[in-house]
């Protein structure tokens, strides 16, 4: 399709497609905490908060205090193809790469306004920093604890520390949004603090988390009509090493048919290129080597060397 030739537009028509723009300060966060070992054995999640005086922090707050994050971005790998095409360089893609982590900043509040207690007492620092110290078992009581010089880390296995994160893009009328959900997300730093006898500031907390992978719950992903790896691993999906082969060579041609057209077709293509009908009637033994590979048997042939069978691709 031609792209349209230029139009005359009147100056309404251009507010009211240029006016409305989205802004960036409308945002939220929410951050799924660990889910700990399974079972009722473990030092559990629960108990931890327990143990450091997080049990009961009011969750909407530390939302709340996210002044500053960035949505995130992707990228394709490719494979530069230069040998098909003369004089053309193609790129096809082959994995899709996310950014190794995200950033968020909160404001640290001495506490939430009004309300008794320590739970939210600086609590950006103290839920990150306790986070870490749960992935890495730091102890900080008993004969092997953290202030001796000879302490150990001892990790923790990935599926207890693995939580979640959400960033919700809205605008004022809270119609339109977009969410994005981040997999198995966790933190990996906390930035340093600097703090001074200047002109007093806002203390902010920056944390870095990484993920294995993020999707926009408002565009959509694969549809019913792809091809799944369900599909590949059903047989009755799957080709047959010969099918597989032509399909692999779809720049042969045979009785005007190019690729996998070929497949269906009674003048389909045999291995090296030739139409299965006269490979077939001419005696000439790629006909009999491929239904001797197709079935998984060995075949040696006259002025054929012996092929290995396998069983698929």
């Amino acid at each position: 399709m031609a792209s349209p030739p230029p139009i005359r537009k009147k100056v309404d028509d251009i507010k009211s497609s240029l006016l409305r723009p989205a802004t960036t300060s409308h945002f939220d966060v929410f951050i799924k905490e660990p889910r700990g070992p399974k079972g009722e054995g473990g030092y559990t999640w629960d108990k931890f908060k327990n143990d450091n005086d997080l049990k009961g922090f009011d969750q909407n707050f530390l939302h709340l205090c996210c002044s500053e994050t960035v949505l995130p971005g992707s990228s394709l790998t490719t494979h530069e193809i230069n040998n098909d095409y003369t004089g053309v360089t193609e790129r096809h893609a082959y994995r899709r790469l996310f950014d190794d982590r995200i950033d968020l900043t909160f404001y640290v509040m001495v506490n939430k306004s009004k309300t008794p207690g320590t739970a939210s007492t600086y609590l950006p620092i103290r839920f990150f920093e306790g986070w870490i110290k749960y992935i890495a078992s730091e102890k900080y009581n008993g004969n092997n604890n953290v202030q001796q010089s000879n302490y150990a880390y001892r990790m923790r296995y990935p599926q207890e520390y693995y939580g979640g994160l959400e960033i919700t893009k809205y605008e004022r009328d809270y119609n339109l949004y977009l969410k994005y959900h981040f997999l198995n997300a966790f933190p990996i730093s906390v930035s340093s603090m600097p703090v001074s006898y200047d002109a007093s500031s806002l203390l902010k907390c920056t944390v870095s988390l990484t993920y294995q992978r993020y999707w926009i719950e408002q565009v959509g992903g694969s549809g019913d009509s792809d091809r799944t790896m369900d599909d590949r691993n059903n047989p009755d999906q799957q080709l047959t090493p010969i099918q597989q082969a032509q399909f692999n060579s779809s720049n042969l041609t045979a009785s005007g048919l190019t690729g996998s057209s070929a497949l269906a077709t009674p003048g389909r293509l045999a291995v090296g290129g030739i139409p299965q009908s006269a490979a077939n009637s001419s005696g000439n033994a790629a006909g009999a080597r491929d239904r001797r590979v197709e079935a998984g048997l060995p075949y040696v042939g006259r002025n054929v060397g012996p092929i290995a069978p396998f069983s698929g691709i």
